[in-house]
């Protein structure tokens, strides 16, 4: 067997249908010329060498050789038709012609043509015959026939004696299947007294020019009175005998008789002729006639054995009968298969109908024995048919799919017909190469990162993954940012994604409260031709630091000297002295605020609003209290670590406005006394607005008719206050609403100021107008105002919400 490994894409419409036929004589010389197999196969010269044409046989043996640069057929050794064939009538070579790119095949038949290269032969050199002196003229004395290589005229053609003698002839043809004898026959009765003995030539002559010949001698000895020969009860015996029988088994039993008595009537049995290889397979007992095998019979080497047995009596008389061997067929032989081209790996985009593979059967048994069908176990993908003669291909069905089954196990199954039936398993391994057909596959459909502010350069804030089904460079995925479309807004430049391994790093610092959250298109792409790529959004979520910290907005903190807020001395606890407003830029709980009083002149006279940041009275303000006090405001945030800001404030505790001048604590200068007086004049004069304001309100609602209103509620907004209390009102820290009994006493030096404490409202907010048209109309809501907003531990969590 041989097995050649070619170029895929096979197909049936490559073979040939008709053979191309030769004729050459045996015995040329090697590198004689067959014939142009070029030009009878409709070839060029240069198509053989380009698609690698080469000659392959059945036995793999190369009779033959091709020239590729001449297309010439020639002989490659020299070539003997006896030893390559036999005896047989025709002497075919047959061999195939494969071309690659694509395979085809051409079917070539070389025909030997035999010459008289051979000369007939005799088993032996002599032959003796001992031959009653009683002998009738007509008897018949066989010979073992010569032997010729040569077939047809070249073959033997006559016998003849030398020198001629008027007693012995020669006579001979054919048997049974061609089986050809020779016998000398006895044309004159002998003498023995005349002539004990005789001599001469046989000559066989073959039919070639010039003829050859071959000679043995034979002698005669003339016996005196044995006159009964043997004779057989057949003449020819016939009987079949199969091929499996073991070795010893009696084929059959021969029997002769000699009606003559005594020595001359025992019967010896032999086998008259050893010329061919039968009389090896068989023995035969010289007493009993049994015909046995000395070794087992083989149908495809030979289905027939014709056998010659003699029966010699003791006088020397013989008798000579045929005995045909016919050899049953059983079977014994598994179909062979033989592989002539195999293409792996197969492309996973391989049509269906792709050969894979092409190979031949063949089974040396005969009829239903012989006959051969071939099956592929699977046949979802592949399938067997037939191509030419016992020629078959493998091909492709249905389209295949590396990253499915990346490798196919074929079973290809060849039986033949017999009982049981034999087979043989030829087992082809298919590997898929893998094309570039899957893109790659994120293993999310989007990212969302987190990277605190104030980053680090370059640092690495998580990775992309994707994957591809194939293999190989097709499955060799790199990362990359894919390019903003000019439609879409740029993205940011600070991120950077590492191609090999997805990982996704900042590449500077970033700022919270610049930028808050990013988007970025990252790409997977892989090594394939041409490549696939696919894409996959990372949302890129800045994380807030508590890296800014609070910012006071009231009291201002400018260069210009802090403004004292006014405090009654017969003010209550609870007392709203002033608010202190605070922001921070950050987000989240880095921008919870909350306040605490660092110091004070007098810890225990003021309290600040955890979340509010309102001050306020704990305690009521007696004599005993510095009439200036000063306070230190801490505003923290609730980051980690927190961070803080301060405040100063100050506060003026006053009876009346002349206290302004008489400072309870220390003495004052001229210019803060000056300072102090125009304060409390600018002051008055607001609050005296402020009075006739109210007064003018509370006729107005009676007008209207509220007769739920139980007290006057004095309404003001920020135009009506003094510089100092429209600026605390502008900044949030008098929510509510306050009403002012002002007396005045001309008799006194020092005007005289009474401030009662806040009444707390019980109606709902009130519209108060503001100037001539109802389009002007400000809504003023009246804040209910409870015990909690002054309690110093009214401490707890405050929402964005209510901090707005």
């Amino acid at each position: 067997r041989q097995v050649l490994c070619l170029s895929a894409f096979l197909s049936l419409p490559h073979a040939r249908s008709e053979p191309i036929r030769y004729s050459l004589a045996e015995e040329a010389d090697s590198g004689s010329l067959v014939g142009n197999l070029a030009q009878d196969a409709g070839l060029t010269p240069a198509q053989l060498s380009a698609r690698r044409a080469r000659l392959v046989s059945e036995d793999g043996r190369q009779h033959f050789r091709l020239d590729l640069a001449t297309g010439r057929l020639a002989v490659a050794d020299r070539l003997d038709r006896e030893e390559l064939c036999g005896q047989s009538g025709t002497c075919m070579l047959p061999f195939e012609l494969l071309l690659a790119s694509p395979l085809q095949f051409f079917r070539v038949e070389v025909t030997l043509k035999d010459i008289n290269d051979h000369s007939p032969v005799f088993p032996a050199e002599g032959v003796t015959f001992k031959i009653l002196e009683t002998s009738e003229p007509g008897s018949r004395f066989p010979l073992e026939v010569a032997r010729d290589l040569d077939i047809g005229s070249n073959s033997i053609q006559a016998y003849h004696i030398t020198p001629e003698n008027e007693h012995f002839s020669v006579s001979f043809g054919s048997r049974i299947k061609g089986k050809k004898y020779v016998e000398l026959v006895l044309g004159k009765p002998l003498d023995r007294e005349e002539q004990v003995e005789m001599s001469f030539s046989l000559i066989a002559v073959d039919g070639g020019s010039p003829p050859k010949t071959g000679t043995t001698q034979i002698h005669i000895l003339i016996l005196d009175v044995n006159d009964n020969a043997p004779v057989f009860t057949q003449e020819l015996y016939d009987v079949q005998v199969l091929e499996n029988a073991p070795k010893g088994s009696v084929v059959l039993t021969v029997l002769a008789t000699d009606r003559d008595a005594g020595v001359n009537g025992d019967i010896s049995y032999q086998f008259s002729q050893v010329a061919d290889q039968s009389d090896s397979l068989f023995e035969i007992d010289p007493k009993s006639g049994e015909i046995k095998l000395t070794k087992p019979l083989d149908f495809e080497a030979e289905d027939t054995h014709e056998l010659s047995v003699s029966a010699i009596d003791g006088g020397g008389l013989s008798a000579i009968c045929k005995v045909l061997v016919e050899v049953l067929d059983v079977n014994d032989n598994a179909p062979e298969l033989m592989v002539s081209s195999f293409n792996s790996p197969l492309p996973e985009n391989s049509v269906p109908g792709t050969v894979v593979a092409l190979f031949s059967v063949r089974d040396r048994d005969a009829g239903a024995n012989g006959k051969i069908s071939c099956a592929l176990q699977d046949q979802l993908f592949f399938s067997v048919r037939a191509a030419y003669k016992n020629y078959y291909e493998l091909v492709t069905v249905s389209a295949l799919d590396r990253e499915e089954t990346a490798q196919y196990i074929l079973t290809v199954t060849a039986a033949d017909a017999g009982y049981p039936p034999l087979t043989t398993t030829q087992t082809f391994t298919v590997e898929i190469s893998d094309v570039n057909d899957n893109a790659p596959v994120f293993n999310q459909t989007s990212y969302t990162m987190y990277v605190r502010e104030n980053n680090v350069p370059s640092v690495l804030v998580g990775a992309v993954s994707a994957a591809d089904a194939d293999v190989g460079l097709n499955a060799k995925v790199t990362y990359s940012l894919s390019p903003v479309q000019p439609t879409e807004q740029p993205s940011c430049s600070c991120i950077s994604v590492n191609s090999e391994n997805g990982h996704v790093f900042v590449l500077r610092p970033l700022d919270y409260e610049q930028l808050r959250q990013t988007e970025v298109l990252v790409s997977a792409s892989d090594a394939g031709s041409p490549p696939l790529r696919a894409n996959v959004t990372i949302r890129l979520v800045v994380v807030d630091e508590n890296d800014n910290a609070p910012v006071v907005l009231y009291p201002a903190q400018d260069s210009s000297p802090a403004s004292s807020e006014l405090v009654p001395m017969a003010a209550e606890a609870g007392y709203l002295v002033t608010k202190v407003v605070a922001v921070d830029a950050d987000s989240g709980q880095n921008s919870w605020l909350s306040y605490h009083l660092l110091r004070a002149t007098d810890p225990g006279l003021f309290a600040v609003g955890a979340q509010s940041g309102e001050v306020r009275l704990r305690r009521p303000v007696t004599e005993r209290d510095t009439v200036k006090q000063k306070l230190i405001v801490l505003v923290r945030d609730n980051g980690q670590p927190p961070l803080s800001a301060t405040t100063a404030l100050s506060a003026l505790l006053l009876k009346d406005f002349s206290d302004m001048r008489q400072p309870h604590s220390s003495p004052v200068t001229e210019d803060e006394d000056g300072s102090l007086t125009t304060y409390l004049i600018i002051s008055l004069i607001f609050v005296s607005l402020l009075f006739l304001i109210s007064t003018a309100a509370f006729i107005a609602r009676k007008v209207c008719r509220r007769k739920d209103l139980k007290g006057g509620h004095v309404l003001y907004g920020a135009d009506n206050l003094p510089s100092s209390l429209a600026d605390a009102a502008a900044a949030g820290t008098l929510p509510h609403g306050y009403c002012y009994e002002i007396s005045l006493t001309t008799g006194s030096g020092n005007s005289e100021f009474k401030f009662l404490k806040p009444i707390l409202p019980s109606l709902p907010p009130q519209h108060c107008a503001i100037g001539g048209t109802p389009n002007d109309e400000q809504v003023f809501p009246c804040v209910p105002f409870t015990t909690e907003d002054v309690t110093p531990d009214n401490a707890g969590a405050v929402s964005a919400e209510q901090f707005n």
